[in-house]
Protein backbone atom coordinates (compact mmCIF):
# COMPACT_ATOMS: atom_id res chain seq x y z
CA UNK A 1 0.00 0.00 0.00
CA UNK A 2 1.35 3.55 -0.81
CA UNK A 3 1.43 5.73 2.07
CA UNK A 4 0.37 9.24 2.11
CA UNK A 5 3.16 11.88 2.10
CA UNK A 6 4.05 12.90 5.57
CA UNK A 7 6.57 14.20 7.94
CA UNK A 8 7.73 13.73 11.91
CA UNK A 9 9.35 15.68 13.76
CA UNK A 10 10.13 16.09 17.65
CA UNK A 11 11.83 13.53 19.81
CA UNK A 12 11.72 9.80 18.57
CA UNK A 13 9.61 9.22 21.94
CA UNK A 14 7.54 12.03 21.78
CA UNK A 15 3.37 11.10 22.45
CA UNK A 16 2.26 10.23 18.96
CA UNK A 17 0.56 13.09 17.90
CA UNK A 18 -1.19 13.28 14.01
CA UNK A 19 -2.07 16.58 12.26
CA UNK A 20 -4.17 16.52 9.51
CA UNK A 21 -4.36 19.02 6.97
CA UNK A 22 -7.48 21.02 5.83
CA UNK A 23 -8.43 20.77 1.38
CA UNK A 24 -6.58 22.31 -0.78
CA UNK A 25 -3.44 23.45 1.88
CA UNK A 26 -0.44 21.01 2.36
CA UNK A 27 0.67 20.01 5.95
CA UNK A 28 2.13 23.42 6.08
CA UNK A 29 -0.42 24.72 7.35
CA UNK A 30 0.50 23.58 10.55
CA UNK A 31 3.50 24.94 10.93
CA UNK A 32 2.58 28.02 12.94
CA UNK A 33 1.78 25.12 15.45
CA UNK A 34 4.52 23.12 15.21
CA UNK A 35 7.36 24.27 16.97
CA UNK A 36 5.02 24.10 20.27
CA UNK A 37 3.68 20.94 19.38
CA UNK A 38 7.26 19.29 19.13
CA UNK A 39 7.90 19.71 22.88
CA UNK A 40 5.73 17.18 24.37
CA UNK A 41 5.34 15.31 20.82
CA UNK A 42 6.33 13.37 18.14
CA UNK A 43 4.19 14.74 15.35
CA UNK A 44 3.18 13.53 12.45
CA UNK A 45 2.09 15.47 9.62
CA UNK A 46 0.53 14.50 6.46
CA UNK A 47 -0.40 15.58 2.98
CA UNK A 48 -4.21 14.03 1.59
CA UNK A 49 -4.14 12.80 -2.05
CA UNK A 50 -3.16 15.01 -4.41
CA UNK A 51 -2.21 17.65 -2.30
CA UNK A 52 1.91 18.15 -1.82
CA UNK A 53 3.73 15.34 -1.89
CA UNK A 54 1.14 12.68 -1.95
CA UNK A 55 -0.21 11.32 -4.97
CA UNK A 56 -3.99 10.78 -6.49
CA UNK A 57 -2.54 7.73 -6.78
CA UNK A 58 -2.56 6.60 -3.21
CA UNK A 59 -6.44 6.22 -3.74
CA UNK A 60 -8.29 3.23 -4.48
CA UNK A 61 -10.59 4.54 -7.09
CA UNK A 62 -10.55 8.59 -7.75
CA UNK A 63 -13.19 8.41 -10.20
CA UNK A 64 -16.31 10.87 -9.69
CA UNK A 65 -18.12 9.74 -6.42
CA UNK A 66 -16.10 7.00 -4.99
CA UNK A 67 -13.80 8.67 -2.22
CA UNK A 68 -15.07 8.91 1.05
CA UNK A 69 -13.76 10.02 4.29
CA UNK A 70 -13.78 6.32 5.42
CA UNK A 71 -11.18 5.81 3.04
CA UNK A 72 -9.02 8.52 3.85
CA UNK A 73 -9.31 7.59 7.76
CA UNK A 74 -8.21 4.34 6.37
CA UNK A 75 -4.85 6.02 5.02
CA UNK A 76 -4.47 7.60 8.31
CA UNK A 77 -4.23 4.52 10.38
CA UNK A 78 -1.83 3.21 7.52
CA UNK A 79 0.32 5.79 8.86
CA UNK A 80 -0.15 5.20 12.27
CA UNK A 81 0.76 1.36 12.01
CA UNK A 82 3.78 1.98 9.85
CA UNK A 83 5.15 4.00 12.50
CA UNK A 84 4.14 1.53 15.01
CA UNK A 85 1.62 3.69 16.66
CA UNK A 86 -1.46 1.30 18.61
CA UNK A 87 -2.88 5.29 19.07
CA UNK A 88 -2.05 8.69 18.87
CA UNK A 89 -3.53 12.31 19.78
CA UNK A 90 -5.47 14.01 16.53
CA UNK A 91 -5.77 17.04 15.43
CA UNK A 92 -7.44 18.43 12.49
CA UNK A 93 -8.08 20.91 10.13
CA UNK A 94 -11.72 21.21 8.55
CA UNK A 95 -11.59 17.61 6.42
CA UNK A 96 -8.61 16.82 8.54
CA UNK A 97 -10.67 17.16 11.53
CA UNK A 98 -13.53 15.54 9.79
CA UNK A 99 -10.91 12.62 9.31
CA UNK A 100 -9.98 12.71 12.87
CA UNK A 101 -13.53 12.45 14.16
CA UNK A 102 -14.46 9.46 11.90
CA UNK A 103 -11.96 7.54 13.74
CA UNK A 104 -13.11 8.72 17.00
CA UNK A 105 -16.04 7.66 16.10
CA UNK A 106 -15.48 3.98 14.59
CA UNK A 107 -11.77 3.17 15.91
CA UNK A 108 -12.08 5.10 19.27
CA UNK A 109 -9.33 2.91 21.02
CA UNK A 110 -6.75 4.16 18.44
CA UNK A 111 -7.31 8.10 19.29
CA UNK A 112 -6.64 9.10 22.78
CA UNK A 113 -7.61 12.63 22.39
CA UNK A 114 -9.37 14.87 19.55
CA UNK A 115 -8.80 18.36 18.57
CA UNK A 116 -11.57 19.59 16.04
CA UNK A 117 -10.61 23.04 14.05
CA UNK A 118 -12.68 24.75 12.28
CA UNK A 119 -14.22 21.62 11.34
CA UNK A 120 -17.94 19.69 10.83
CA UNK A 121 -20.08 16.74 10.94
CA UNK A 122 -21.28 17.34 7.85
CA UNK A 123 -20.09 19.99 5.59
CA UNK A 124 -23.40 21.27 3.67
CA UNK A 125 -25.60 19.88 0.85
CA UNK A 126 -24.09 17.27 -1.07
CA UNK A 127 -24.66 19.32 -4.31
CA UNK A 128 -22.43 22.05 -3.85
CA UNK A 129 -19.16 19.80 -3.05
CA UNK A 130 -20.28 17.73 -6.49
CA UNK A 131 -20.40 21.00 -7.97
CA UNK A 132 -17.27 22.19 -6.98
CA UNK A 133 -15.93 19.00 -7.76
CA UNK A 134 -16.24 18.86 -11.37
CA UNK A 135 -15.59 22.47 -11.48
CA UNK A 136 -11.95 21.53 -10.51
CA UNK A 137 -11.89 18.54 -12.95
CA UNK A 138 -12.59 20.84 -15.77
CA UNK A 139 -10.35 23.79 -15.06
CA UNK A 140 -8.44 23.02 -12.16
CA UNK A 141 -7.48 24.31 -8.40
CA UNK A 142 -6.13 28.14 -10.07
CA UNK A 143 -10.10 28.18 -10.51
CA UNK A 144 -10.73 28.56 -6.74
CA UNK A 145 -7.52 31.27 -6.36
CA UNK A 146 -9.99 34.44 -6.75
CA UNK A 147 -12.46 33.09 -4.00
CA UNK A 148 -10.36 31.39 -1.41
CA UNK A 149 -8.89 33.56 0.29
CA UNK A 150 -12.37 35.09 1.57
CA UNK A 151 -12.92 31.31 2.80
CA UNK A 152 -9.81 30.93 4.17
CA UNK A 153 -8.67 34.26 6.16
CA UNK A 154 -10.82 36.97 7.65
CA UNK A 155 -8.67 39.57 6.58
CA UNK A 156 -7.48 38.47 3.10
CA UNK A 157 -5.89 40.68 1.65
CA UNK A 158 -3.60 40.85 4.46
CA UNK A 159 -3.00 37.34 5.39
CA UNK A 160 -2.72 36.24 1.99
CA UNK A 161 0.21 38.41 1.27
CA UNK A 162 2.00 36.88 4.14
CA UNK A 163 4.51 34.00 3.66
CA UNK A 164 2.69 31.48 5.32
CA UNK A 165 -0.50 32.72 3.38
CA UNK A 166 0.79 32.81 0.22
CA UNK A 167 2.46 29.50 0.21
CA UNK A 168 -0.79 28.18 1.28
CA UNK A 169 -2.05 29.76 -1.77
CA UNK A 170 0.71 28.27 -3.54
CA UNK A 171 -0.07 24.61 -2.19
CA UNK A 172 -3.50 24.92 -3.60
CA UNK A 173 -2.38 26.36 -7.26
CA UNK A 174 -0.20 22.91 -7.54
CA UNK A 175 -2.88 20.07 -5.87
CA UNK A 176 -3.74 17.93 -8.52
CA UNK A 177 -7.27 18.29 -9.74
CA UNK A 178 -8.54 14.37 -9.56
CA UNK A 179 -7.17 14.78 -5.65
CA UNK A 180 -8.86 18.06 -4.90
CA UNK A 181 -12.07 16.60 -6.59
CA UNK A 182 -11.92 12.89 -4.91
CA UNK A 183 -11.57 15.09 -1.47
CA UNK A 184 -14.47 17.37 -2.56
CA UNK A 185 -16.90 13.70 -3.39
CA UNK A 186 -15.52 12.47 0.45
CA UNK A 187 -17.15 15.81 2.05
CA UNK A 188 -20.27 15.42 0.38
CA UNK A 189 -21.54 12.07 2.15
CA UNK A 190 -19.88 12.79 5.24
CA UNK A 191 -22.65 12.83 8.21
CA UNK A 192 -21.48 12.05 11.01
CA UNK A 193 -24.09 14.02 13.10
CA UNK A 194 -26.47 11.27 14.33
CA UNK A 195 -22.57 9.35 15.40
CA UNK A 196 -21.26 12.01 17.51
CA UNK A 197 -22.14 10.48 21.06
CA UNK A 198 -19.86 7.67 20.21
CA UNK A 199 -16.92 9.93 20.62
CA UNK A 200 -15.14 9.25 24.07
CA UNK A 201 -11.70 10.65 23.50
CA UNK A 202 -11.17 13.67 25.21
CA UNK A 203 -11.98 16.90 22.46
CA UNK A 204 -11.66 20.47 22.09
CA UNK A 205 -13.62 22.28 19.14
CA UNK A 206 -12.10 25.39 18.06
CA UNK A 207 -13.83 27.69 15.79
CA UNK A 208 -13.33 31.14 13.95
CA UNK A 209 -16.14 33.39 14.24
CA UNK A 210 -15.98 34.61 10.95
CA UNK A 211 -15.22 30.95 9.13
CA UNK A 212 -17.97 31.22 6.33
CA UNK A 213 -17.25 27.62 5.41
CA UNK A 214 -17.70 26.09 8.80
CA UNK A 215 -19.41 29.04 10.81
CA UNK A 216 -19.87 28.52 14.51
CA UNK A 217 -23.06 26.72 14.04
CA UNK A 218 -20.98 24.12 13.10
CA UNK A 219 -18.63 24.41 16.07
CA UNK A 220 -21.70 24.46 18.25
CA UNK A 221 -23.17 21.12 17.12
CA UNK A 222 -19.54 19.33 17.18
CA UNK A 223 -19.36 20.49 20.86
CA UNK A 224 -23.27 19.97 21.49
CA UNK A 225 -22.50 16.12 19.76
CA UNK A 226 -19.73 15.31 21.70
CA UNK A 227 -19.51 14.06 25.34
CA UNK A 228 -17.70 16.50 27.44
CA UNK A 229 -15.96 18.75 24.41
CA UNK A 230 -14.83 22.10 25.20
CA UNK A 231 -15.43 25.08 22.54
CA UNK A 232 -13.34 27.66 21.65
CA UNK A 233 -14.38 30.47 19.37
CA UNK A 234 -11.75 33.05 18.14
CA UNK A 235 -12.44 36.25 16.85
CA UNK A 236 -10.41 37.87 13.73
CA UNK A 237 -10.70 34.38 11.95
CA UNK A 238 -12.17 32.46 9.18
CA UNK A 239 -11.27 29.02 7.87
CA UNK A 240 -7.93 28.67 8.78
CA UNK A 241 -8.03 30.51 12.28
CA UNK A 242 -4.35 28.48 13.23
CA UNK A 243 -2.90 31.04 10.54
CA UNK A 244 -4.73 33.71 11.78
CA UNK A 245 -4.85 33.41 14.99
CA UNK A 246 -1.65 31.26 15.58
CA UNK A 247 -1.15 32.03 19.08
CA UNK A 248 -4.48 31.74 20.16
CA UNK A 249 -5.00 28.19 18.58
CA UNK A 250 -1.75 26.40 19.35
CA UNK A 251 -2.81 28.12 23.26
CA UNK A 252 -5.88 26.22 22.86
CA UNK A 253 -4.09 23.09 22.15
CA UNK A 254 -1.69 23.32 24.42
CA UNK A 255 -4.00 23.32 27.20
CA UNK A 256 -6.22 20.91 26.00
CA UNK A 257 -3.13 18.37 25.73
CA UNK A 258 -1.96 19.47 29.12
CA UNK A 259 -5.58 18.63 30.88
CA UNK A 260 -5.10 15.41 29.18
CA UNK A 261 -1.33 14.87 30.81
CA UNK A 262 -3.25 16.20 34.59
CA UNK A 263 -1.11 19.00 34.54
CA UNK A 264 -0.62 22.43 31.70
CA UNK A 265 1.79 22.84 29.09
CA UNK A 266 1.02 26.44 29.16
CA UNK A 267 -2.28 27.98 26.79
CA UNK A 268 -4.92 29.68 28.48
CA UNK A 269 -5.35 30.59 31.80
CA UNK A 270 -7.83 28.59 33.85
CA UNK A 271 -8.10 25.84 30.60
CA UNK A 272 -11.30 25.66 29.12
CA UNK A 273 -14.08 24.01 31.09
CA UNK A 274 -15.76 20.59 29.90
CA UNK A 275 -19.06 20.82 28.14
CA UNK A 276 -20.76 23.16 26.20
CA UNK A 277 -22.86 24.80 29.38
CA UNK A 278 -19.90 26.30 31.14
CA UNK A 279 -17.43 26.06 28.48
CA UNK A 280 -17.72 28.00 25.90
CA UNK A 281 -14.85 30.43 25.69
CA UNK A 282 -14.65 33.94 23.28
CA UNK A 283 -11.15 34.96 22.66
Amino acid sequence: MTLLHHRLDGPADGRPLILGPSLGTSFAVWEPQLAASVRHHRVLRYDLPGHGGSPTSVLADPAPGRTTVEELAGQVLALADHHGWPSFRYAGISLGGAIGTYLAVHRPERVDSLALVCSSARFGEPEGWRERAALVRGEGTRALLDQTPGRWFADPATTAASGTGSRLLADLAAVDSAGYAACCDALSTLDLRAELHRVTAPTLVVAGLQDPATPPPHAHELAEGIPGASLVELSGAAHLAGVERSDAVTAALLAHWGRADGGTHGGIHGGIHGGTDEGEIRV
